[in-house]
Protein backbone atom coordinates (compact mmCIF):
# COMPACT_ATOMS: atom_id res chain seq x y z
CA UNK A 1 0.00 0.00 0.00
CA UNK A 2 1.62 3.25 -1.14
CA UNK A 3 1.58 6.46 0.91
CA UNK A 4 2.98 9.92 0.24
CA UNK A 5 6.80 10.00 0.42
CA UNK A 6 7.13 6.21 0.38
CA UNK A 7 8.97 6.26 -2.95
CA UNK A 8 11.31 8.97 -1.70
CA UNK A 9 12.07 7.10 1.52
CA UNK A 10 12.54 3.80 -0.29
CA UNK A 11 15.06 5.46 -2.59
CA UNK A 12 17.31 5.89 0.46
CA UNK A 13 19.09 3.10 2.27
CA UNK A 14 16.97 1.99 5.26
CA UNK A 15 19.07 3.55 8.01
CA UNK A 16 19.27 6.90 6.23
CA UNK A 17 15.50 6.80 5.72
CA UNK A 18 15.08 6.01 9.39
CA UNK A 19 17.15 9.02 10.41
CA UNK A 20 15.26 11.26 7.97
CA UNK A 21 11.95 10.08 9.46
CA UNK A 22 13.09 10.85 13.00
CA UNK A 23 14.31 14.29 11.92
CA UNK A 24 10.97 15.08 10.28
CA UNK A 25 8.98 13.89 13.30
CA UNK A 26 11.23 15.88 15.63
CA UNK A 27 10.68 19.02 13.57
CA UNK A 28 6.93 18.44 13.34
CA UNK A 29 6.67 17.82 17.06
CA UNK A 30 8.71 20.93 17.78
CA UNK A 31 6.14 23.08 16.02
CA UNK A 32 3.29 21.43 17.90
CA UNK A 33 1.56 18.67 15.97
CA UNK A 34 -2.00 19.53 15.01
CA UNK A 35 -3.38 16.16 16.09
CA UNK A 36 -1.41 15.56 19.28
CA UNK A 37 -3.50 13.75 21.85
CA UNK A 38 -6.35 12.98 19.46
CA UNK A 39 -6.70 9.25 18.97
CA UNK A 40 -9.22 9.37 16.16
CA UNK A 41 -11.95 7.85 18.33
CA UNK A 42 -14.02 8.63 21.40
CA UNK A 43 -12.89 8.36 25.00
CA UNK A 44 -14.08 4.74 25.20
CA UNK A 45 -11.04 3.75 23.14
CA UNK A 46 -8.96 3.98 26.31
CA UNK A 47 -8.02 1.18 28.67
CA UNK A 48 -6.37 0.94 32.08
CA UNK A 49 -3.40 -1.43 32.25
CA UNK A 50 -0.98 -1.81 35.16
CA UNK A 51 -2.54 1.23 36.79
CA UNK A 52 -1.86 3.35 33.68
CA UNK A 53 -4.62 5.00 31.65
CA UNK A 54 -3.84 4.42 27.97
CA UNK A 55 -5.87 6.74 25.70
CA UNK A 56 -6.12 3.94 23.14
CA UNK A 57 -4.84 0.39 22.70
CA UNK A 58 -2.25 1.08 19.99
CA UNK A 59 1.35 1.68 21.01
CA UNK A 60 4.59 2.26 19.16
CA UNK A 61 7.14 -0.45 19.86
CA UNK A 62 10.69 0.42 20.86
CA UNK A 63 13.30 0.76 18.13
CA UNK A 64 11.98 3.62 16.03
CA UNK A 65 12.85 6.45 18.40
CA UNK A 66 15.93 4.99 20.02
CA UNK A 67 17.13 8.25 21.56
CA UNK A 68 13.84 9.91 22.56
CA UNK A 69 14.21 12.58 19.90
CA UNK A 70 10.73 12.66 18.36
CA UNK A 71 8.26 11.84 21.12
CA UNK A 72 5.87 14.73 20.45
CA UNK A 73 5.76 13.98 16.74
CA UNK A 74 5.10 10.30 17.35
CA UNK A 75 2.23 11.03 19.72
CA UNK A 76 0.91 13.28 16.97
CA UNK A 77 0.50 10.20 14.76
CA UNK A 78 -2.20 8.95 17.12
CA UNK A 79 -0.36 6.42 19.26
CA UNK A 80 -1.78 5.93 22.74
CA UNK A 81 1.70 4.99 23.93
CA UNK A 82 5.19 5.61 22.62
CA UNK A 83 8.06 3.42 23.79
CA UNK A 84 11.56 4.84 23.28
CA UNK A 85 14.88 3.02 23.32
CA UNK A 86 16.43 0.57 23.78
CA UNK A 87 18.65 2.70 26.05
CA UNK A 88 21.84 1.48 27.69
CA UNK A 89 23.76 3.01 30.60
CA UNK A 90 26.60 4.15 28.34
CA UNK A 91 26.44 5.30 24.72
CA UNK A 92 27.34 2.70 22.14
CA UNK A 93 27.57 2.75 18.34
CA UNK A 94 25.92 -0.60 17.72
CA UNK A 95 26.94 -3.10 15.10
CA UNK A 96 28.74 -2.26 11.82
CA UNK A 97 26.69 -1.08 8.84
CA UNK A 98 24.81 -2.22 6.89
CA UNK A 99 22.60 -3.44 9.73
CA UNK A 100 19.06 -2.63 8.60
CA UNK A 101 17.34 -4.22 5.61
CA UNK A 102 13.95 -3.85 3.94
CA UNK A 103 12.50 -7.09 2.61
CA UNK A 104 10.00 -5.34 0.37
CA UNK A 105 8.62 -8.49 -1.23
CA UNK A 106 7.69 -9.76 2.23
CA UNK A 107 6.73 -6.46 3.92
CA UNK A 108 9.40 -7.30 6.45
CA UNK A 109 12.52 -5.85 8.05
CA UNK A 110 15.71 -7.48 9.28
CA UNK A 111 17.82 -5.53 11.75
CA UNK A 112 21.03 -6.19 13.59
CA UNK A 113 21.39 -2.69 15.02
CA UNK A 114 22.88 -3.78 18.34
CA UNK A 115 21.36 -1.26 20.76
CA UNK A 116 22.94 1.75 19.06
CA UNK A 117 22.02 4.75 21.20
CA UNK A 118 23.37 7.91 22.81
CA UNK A 119 23.09 6.47 26.31
CA UNK A 120 20.26 6.79 28.79
CA UNK A 121 21.40 10.11 30.29
CA UNK A 122 21.15 11.95 26.96
CA UNK A 123 17.69 10.52 26.29
CA UNK A 124 16.41 11.39 29.75
CA UNK A 125 17.59 14.97 29.31
CA UNK A 126 15.39 15.21 26.20
CA UNK A 127 12.45 13.60 27.98
CA UNK A 128 12.75 15.95 30.95
CA UNK A 129 12.59 18.91 28.57
CA UNK A 130 9.22 17.86 27.12
CA UNK A 131 6.56 20.40 27.96
CA UNK A 132 3.77 17.84 27.93
CA UNK A 133 2.97 14.34 26.76
CA UNK A 134 -0.09 13.45 24.73
CA UNK A 135 -0.08 9.81 25.81
CA UNK A 136 1.76 7.14 27.77
CA UNK A 137 5.56 7.11 27.60
CA UNK A 138 7.49 3.87 27.95
CA UNK A 139 11.26 3.66 28.27
CA UNK A 140 12.92 0.46 27.06
CA UNK A 141 16.22 -0.40 28.77
CA UNK A 142 19.03 -2.82 28.01
CA UNK A 143 22.63 -3.66 28.80
CA UNK A 144 25.80 -2.47 27.11
CA UNK A 145 27.39 -5.04 24.84
CA UNK A 146 30.71 -4.94 26.71
CA UNK A 147 29.18 -4.86 30.18
CA UNK A 148 30.78 -7.02 32.85
CA UNK A 149 27.58 -6.95 34.95
CA UNK A 150 24.43 -6.92 32.86
CA UNK A 151 22.12 -7.16 35.85
CA UNK A 152 23.65 -3.97 37.20
CA UNK A 153 23.17 -2.31 33.80
CA UNK A 154 19.47 -3.10 33.81
CA UNK A 155 19.02 -1.98 37.39
CA UNK A 156 20.82 1.28 36.62
CA UNK A 157 18.61 1.88 33.58
CA UNK A 158 15.43 1.18 35.52
CA UNK A 159 16.48 3.41 38.39
CA UNK A 160 17.32 6.32 36.11
CA UNK A 161 14.24 5.92 33.92
CA UNK A 162 11.75 5.50 36.75
CA UNK A 163 11.15 9.21 37.50
CA UNK A 164 10.58 9.97 33.81
CA UNK A 165 8.57 7.00 32.49
CA UNK A 166 4.97 5.92 32.75
CA UNK A 167 6.34 2.39 32.42
CA UNK A 168 9.73 0.77 31.83
CA UNK A 169 10.34 -2.22 29.55
CA UNK A 170 13.11 -4.67 30.36
CA UNK A 171 14.43 -5.86 27.01
CA UNK A 172 16.18 -9.22 27.33
CA UNK A 173 14.98 -10.47 23.95
CA UNK A 174 17.00 -8.67 21.30
CA UNK A 175 18.96 -11.18 19.20
CA UNK A 176 21.63 -8.62 18.30
CA UNK A 177 23.61 -8.45 21.56
CA UNK A 178 25.51 -11.71 22.10
CA UNK A 179 24.28 -13.65 25.12
CA UNK A 180 21.47 -11.25 25.96
CA UNK A 181 18.69 -13.75 25.36
CA UNK A 182 20.26 -16.08 27.95
CA UNK A 183 18.79 -13.73 30.54
CA UNK A 184 15.30 -14.99 29.62
CA UNK A 185 15.98 -18.30 31.39
CA UNK A 186 15.65 -18.97 35.08
CA UNK A 187 17.38 -18.47 37.49
CA UNK A 188 19.13 -15.63 35.61
CA UNK A 189 15.79 -13.98 34.84
CA UNK A 190 14.73 -14.05 38.49
CA UNK A 191 17.96 -12.35 39.54
CA UNK A 192 17.54 -9.70 36.87
CA UNK A 193 13.88 -8.99 37.59
CA UNK A 194 14.46 -8.83 41.34
CA UNK A 195 17.18 -6.22 40.84
CA UNK A 196 14.93 -4.20 38.53
CA UNK A 197 12.03 -4.45 40.96
CA UNK A 198 14.22 -2.99 43.70
CA UNK A 199 15.26 -0.10 41.45
CA UNK A 200 11.93 0.97 40.01
CA UNK A 201 10.26 2.76 42.90
CA UNK A 202 6.59 2.82 42.00
CA UNK A 203 6.97 2.78 38.20
CA UNK A 204 5.37 -0.20 36.42
CA UNK A 205 7.76 -2.70 34.86
CA UNK A 206 7.08 -4.58 31.62
CA UNK A 207 9.13 -7.52 30.32
CA UNK A 208 9.68 -8.08 26.58
CA UNK A 209 10.35 -11.65 25.49
CA UNK A 210 11.42 -13.31 22.24
CA UNK A 211 9.09 -15.24 19.93
CA UNK A 212 11.77 -17.91 19.68
CA UNK A 213 11.15 -19.25 23.20
CA UNK A 214 9.67 -22.74 23.23
CA UNK A 215 6.65 -23.53 25.39
CA UNK A 216 8.77 -24.36 28.42
CA UNK A 217 10.63 -21.07 27.95
CA UNK A 218 7.35 -19.15 27.76
CA UNK A 219 6.10 -20.88 30.90
CA UNK A 220 9.31 -20.04 32.76
CA UNK A 221 9.34 -16.40 31.68
CA UNK A 222 5.70 -15.94 32.65
CA UNK A 223 6.25 -17.54 36.04
CA UNK A 224 9.33 -15.41 36.69
CA UNK A 225 7.42 -12.27 35.69
CA UNK A 226 4.57 -13.07 38.07
CA UNK A 227 6.89 -14.06 40.92
CA UNK A 228 8.89 -10.83 40.56
CA UNK A 229 5.92 -8.44 40.34
CA UNK A 230 6.26 -7.56 36.66
CA UNK A 231 3.20 -5.59 35.57
CA UNK A 232 2.84 -6.71 31.94
CA UNK A 233 4.49 -8.93 29.35
CA UNK A 234 5.24 -7.79 25.78
CA UNK A 235 4.99 -10.71 23.36
CA UNK A 236 7.18 -10.43 21.37
CA UNK A 237 10.43 -9.11 19.90
CA UNK A 238 11.97 -9.97 16.52
CA UNK A 239 12.72 -13.56 15.52
CA UNK A 240 15.91 -15.25 14.40
CA UNK A 241 13.82 -17.87 12.61
CA UNK A 242 13.17 -17.53 8.90
CA UNK A 243 9.74 -18.49 7.65
CA UNK A 244 9.36 -18.77 3.89
CA UNK A 245 10.58 -15.44 2.48
CA UNK A 246 10.79 -14.16 -1.09
CA UNK A 247 13.31 -11.37 -0.66
CA UNK A 248 16.92 -11.95 -1.75
CA UNK A 249 17.89 -10.34 1.57
CA UNK A 250 16.30 -13.15 3.58
CA UNK A 251 19.69 -14.58 4.51
CA UNK A 252 20.89 -11.46 6.32
CA UNK A 253 21.64 -12.03 9.99
CA UNK A 254 19.54 -10.28 12.61
CA UNK A 255 16.02 -10.12 13.93
CA UNK A 256 13.13 -10.46 11.48
CA UNK A 257 10.01 -8.34 11.96
CA UNK A 258 6.97 -7.41 9.93
CA UNK A 259 4.35 -9.52 8.16
CA UNK A 260 6.25 -12.86 8.25
CA UNK A 261 6.32 -12.69 12.06
CA UNK A 262 2.52 -12.58 12.30
CA UNK A 263 1.75 -16.26 12.82
CA UNK A 264 4.60 -16.88 15.26
CA UNK A 265 3.81 -13.79 17.34
CA UNK A 266 0.13 -14.73 17.52
CA UNK A 267 1.01 -18.27 18.59
CA UNK A 268 3.33 -17.06 21.34
CA UNK A 269 0.61 -14.68 22.57
CA UNK A 270 -1.75 -17.62 22.99
CA UNK A 271 0.94 -19.63 24.78
CA UNK A 272 1.63 -16.73 27.14
CA UNK A 273 -2.09 -16.33 27.82
CA UNK A 274 -2.38 -20.01 28.67
CA UNK A 275 0.74 -19.88 30.85
CA UNK A 276 -0.40 -16.80 32.76
CA UNK A 277 -4.00 -17.82 33.24
CA UNK A 278 -5.00 -14.18 33.10
CA UNK A 279 -2.67 -13.20 35.97
CA UNK A 280 -0.47 -10.98 33.77
CA UNK A 281 -1.57 -8.36 31.23
CA UNK A 282 -0.25 -9.19 27.75
CA UNK A 283 0.81 -6.74 25.04
CA UNK A 284 1.05 -8.20 21.55
CA UNK A 285 3.66 -7.11 19.00
CA UNK A 286 4.84 -8.62 15.75
CA UNK A 287 3.18 -8.58 12.34
CA UNK A 288 0.32 -6.25 13.27
CA UNK A 289 -0.40 -4.17 10.16
CA UNK A 290 -4.01 -3.04 10.48
CA UNK A 291 -7.19 -3.11 12.53
CA UNK A 292 -8.15 -6.68 11.60
CA UNK A 293 -4.92 -8.16 12.94
CA UNK A 294 -5.03 -5.89 15.98
CA UNK A 295 -8.56 -7.10 16.74
CA UNK A 296 -7.43 -10.73 16.41
CA UNK A 297 -4.69 -10.14 18.97
CA UNK A 298 -7.06 -8.45 21.41
CA UNK A 299 -9.54 -11.29 21.00
CA UNK A 300 -6.69 -13.75 21.65
CA UNK A 301 -5.94 -12.21 25.02
CA UNK A 302 -3.88 -9.06 24.51
CA UNK A 303 -4.90 -5.86 26.28
CA UNK A 304 -2.74 -3.62 24.06
CA UNK A 305 -0.91 -3.95 20.75
CA UNK A 306 2.33 -2.43 19.50
CA UNK A 307 3.40 -1.75 15.92
CA UNK A 308 6.62 -0.68 14.25
CA UNK A 309 7.71 -2.43 11.04
CA UNK A 310 4.28 -2.05 9.42
CA UNK A 311 4.80 1.73 9.51
CA UNK A 312 7.53 1.26 6.91
CA UNK A 313 5.04 -0.23 4.46
CA UNK A 314 1.68 1.26 5.53
CA UNK A 315 2.77 4.77 6.41
CA UNK A 316 2.24 7.25 9.24
CA UNK A 317 -1.55 6.95 9.25
CA UNK A 318 -1.40 3.38 10.55
CA UNK A 319 -2.01 4.10 14.24
CA UNK A 320 -5.15 6.14 13.55
CA UNK A 321 -6.38 3.54 11.09
CA UNK A 322 -6.07 0.82 13.74
CA UNK A 323 -7.68 2.91 16.48
CA UNK A 324 -10.64 3.77 14.24
CA UNK A 325 -10.97 0.17 13.09
CA UNK A 326 -10.96 -1.15 16.64
CA UNK A 327 -13.63 1.37 17.62
CA UNK A 328 -15.80 0.28 14.68
CA UNK A 329 -15.42 -3.41 15.61
CA UNK A 330 -16.52 -3.06 19.23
Amino acid sequence: MAYPLRSALFSLDPETAHRATIAALRLWGGFGTPFAGRSGSDASAGVRVAGIDFPNRVGLAAGLDKNAEAIAGLFGLGFGAVEVGTLTPRPQPGNPRPRLFRLVEDEAVINRMGFNNDGIDAALTRIAALKRRAGVLGINVGANKDSTDRVADYAEGVGKAAPHADYITINVSSPNTPGLRDLQSRPALDELLAACDSARGGTPLFLKIAPDLDRAGIDGAVRAAIDNRIDALIVSNTTISRPALRSPLAGEAGGLSGAPLRTLAATKLIEAREASGGALPLISAGGIDGPDEARRRLDAGAVLVQVYSALVYRGPGLAREIVRGLAASR
